[in-house]
């Protein structure tokens, strides 16, 4: 199992300085033998999230790092031009070394949309003939007129992961032979509100091995929050301030603070308040990849810093991870 550090660069500060404290936070996790970090795009709501270009940011980062993998969670690919972000792609990936891995996904916000010249009703049609596109330009295919990309990029095709809340779209990930993303969280079915989020990521992961090609190595990331500080009262502070400021993608149900961190499959609390929660979600033991971010709970830079390292050092290796490499190790 990989260890991921995933950020939306929601802290509290004007945009800038969200992409100053995001690069020293993945550089904070690089030091401490994450494989990989993930960013987020979203378009013209920052307190959705902070990156509208997250190809551009983590060329930014890959020059402060050398091992971290570093990864979009996820472009929005109905929003893009194709075959501009194969090319942006292949010249980061050579940039890095290698290292890049390009989440994608139909995007969430119907309202970004609209500037795009698209409407959000279309988004799955466009997202399956753009998807299409990239996998042609990196399979060096003709892309008219006898063009092919340049740089030519077929390490990629090797590195493209799909987001979905769908069994239909965990399906269409394993056909493809593609990555699977799962959510942190996902809205209950109205049918059954009690469901829990094992429960509705269960048939997506088992459509996605069900239709994977013979031979096909799996690839699952589970994205999952998790904020651990040094007392479980700091990390109840924390989170309690951040399940109320409204930035989550449904209403908090009505209830205390636990109801709401169960509601929002939020894992907080020391060390073992965490690995005891973790434990608890069987989706874990089927994914190749465990991907931690603190969002919705959002604490200061200096405390997500700390969480970094308590899930590196405490959380993670008691699920059975450990580090490939320490690289210069704050202290």
């Amino acid at each position: 199992m990989r260890l991921g550090f995933f950020t939306r660069l929601l802290d509290e500060v004007p945009a800038g300085e969200r992409y100053r404290l995001a690069a020293e936070q993945i550089e904070h996790a690089e030091a401490y033998g994450f494989d990989t970090a993930w960013v987020a795009q979203h378009h013209f709501d920052g307190a959705e999230g902070g990156l509208p270009a997250p190809l551009v940011f983590l060329a930014h980062v890959a020059a402060r790092t050398s091992r971290i993998r570093l990864g979009t969670g996820i472009i929005t690919l109905p929003l893009e031009q194709p075959v501009r972000v194969a090319e942006d792609a292949a010249v980061l990936d050579l940039l890095t070394g290698g290292r890049l891995e390009v989440g994608v996904g139909s995007g969430g916000t119907p309202s970004s949309f609209a500037p795009f010249g698209h409407d959000s009703a279309d988004r799955a049609a466009i997202y399956a003939d753009h998807l299409e596109t990239l996998v042609r330009a990196w399979s060096g295919e003709d892309l008219g007129g006898g063009n092919r990309l340049y740089p030519p990029a077929p390490r990629l095709l090797d590195a493209i992961w799909q987001a979905t809340f769908s069994e239909a779209g965990g399906a269409r990930a394993g056909r493809a032979g593609h990555g699977l993303m799962l959510s942190r969280t996902q809205p209950r079915p109205a049918d059954d509100p009690q469901a829990t989020l094992a429960d509705i990521q269960r048939p997506i992961v088992d459509a996605y091995y069900a239709n994977l090609p013979s031979g096909a190595r799996p690839r699952i990331v589970a994205s999952r929050t998790a904020f651990v500080a040094d007392s479980r009262a700091e990390a109840l502070r924390c989170a309690e301030a951040g399940l109320g400021r409204g930035r989550l993608p449904f209403e908090l149900p009505d209830g205390d603070l636990d109801t709401r961190i169960a509601a929002f499959d939020v894992h907080v609390g020391t060390p073992q308040d965490v690995i005891d929660s973790l434990r608890a979600d069987p989706t874990l033991e089927r994914v190749t990849d465990l991907v931690f971010q603190v969002h919705s709970v959002d604490p200061p830079h200096p405390l997500v810093l700390r969480s970094i390292e308590l899930l590196a050092t405490e959380v993670a290796p008691a699920l059975g991870w450990a580090p490939d490499a320490l690289i210069g190790r704050p202290g």
